[in-house]
């Protein structure tokens, strides 16, 4: 029995302005089923050094982004964060607490909203 794996790539571009601010964010992916580069406004990308014990990050953003969808962009991660680690420790209790502090921001910012701030 052959041990195969299978290999998929991600690629990202990322076109700047000038002063090296990103205009526009695209990226692909082999397993996706677009035929196209899709567009985002923002992305976080981050890995683990195992060796360092440090997360690396790239994080970035489009001129374009307004703060409201980037309130909602980061609750989204918040939660998306709290899914995977139920998925990948099964520590409930902490992704109750991910899940409830995400919630609170998210609330917290329509309340700023609703007093114009």
């Amino acid at each position: 029995m052959s041990n195969t794996m299978k290999e998929s790539t991600i690629t990202v571009g990322v076109q700047l302005d000038e002063k090296k601010v990103p205009e526009r964010i695209r990226w692909t992916a082999t397993d996706s089923t677009a035929d196209d580069m899709q567009q985002a406004r923002a992305m976080m990308l981050n890995f683990w050094d195992a060796e360092e014990k440090a997360a690396l990050r790239i994080d970035l953003w489009t001129k374009d982004m307004m703060v409201d969808e980037m309130i909602d962009f980061y609750y989204q991660c918040l939660m998306g964060m709290a899914d995977s680690l139920s998925r990948s420790t099964g520590q409930q209790v902490l992704v109750d607490d991910m899940k409830k502090f995400a919630a609170g921001f998210f609330k917290k910012f329509q309340e700023l909203q609703r007093n114009g701030q």
